[in-house]
């Protein structure tokens, strides 16, 4: 692939439940990309517009709000809608570097401008689990994506991999407590986005092997 005569960028979305495997499939791409042509792909996950724990301390529901973090009304939509936004405007001499947040795990908070995507990187593929959801402002992003891809996966190999995770990554204690979290919050957040799925241009199986063990 080369878009390097092209005014535009070529933006993909890739979309799943937790535990599916898309950051995983967006790196894939784009080191795929990044070997053909060097710098020509950058992958930006969703992770880094998770409200900051002050902003879900100031919900109606706290306790709900930091439990179920990572449920669609946790996510700052319309500022991920103007990332998009940015990023669909036609390429010129003085287009400037746009910038995305990062999720910083260490402090559990998002982390601005630290993801540049310049000019140079001509395909952005984002990443996350609402960008195929058929609801307000997502929908909107939906729609601004040249391609937008679905990775499937068997709901108890997604609730494996979360539970692996949440406890090497430290949000919880031991597997109990994870396999709550992800019982009463992950898959929770599934099935509200393979309920409210948006027509896709792939759909994607995900791989039960150690590859896919990420999202």
């Amino acid at each position: 692939m080369r878009v390097s005569g092209s005014n535009v960028y070529l933006v993909i979305g890739i979309a799943g439940i937790p535990g599916s495997g898309k950051s995983t499939l967006a790196t894939r791409v784009t080191s795929g990309l990044n070997a053909l042509q060097p710098s020509i792909a950058i992958a930006v996950p969703m992770d880094g517009f998770h409200h900051p724990r002050c902003v879900l301390s100031q919900m109606p529901n706290p306790q709900e709000a930091h439990f179920r973090r990572g449920a669609a009304f946790t996510f700052d939509a319309p500022s991920f809608l103007s990332l998009v936004q940015a990023v669909r405007e036609p390429l010129a001499e003085t287009t400037p570097v746009v910038r995305a947040p990062s999720f910083d795990h260490a402090v559990k908070d998002p982390k601005p401008d630290d993801i540049p995507i310049y000019p140079a990187n001509r395909v952005v593929v984002f990443e996350g689990n609402y960008l195929a959801l058929d609801k307000p402002v997502w929908r909107d992003v939906a729609a601004m994506m040249d391609e937008l891809w679905f990775v499937e996966v068997d709901f108890e190999v997604a609730r494996m991999r979360l539970v692996r995770r949440h406890v090497e990554a430290g949000i919880v204690e031991n597997e109990e407590a994870a396999d709550r979290r992800v019982r009463e919050s992950d898959l929770l957040n599934g099935r509200e986005i393979v309920e409210n799925r948006l027509e896709v241009n792939e759909i994607i199986p995900s791989q039960q092997d150690d590859a896919w063990a990420h999202s």
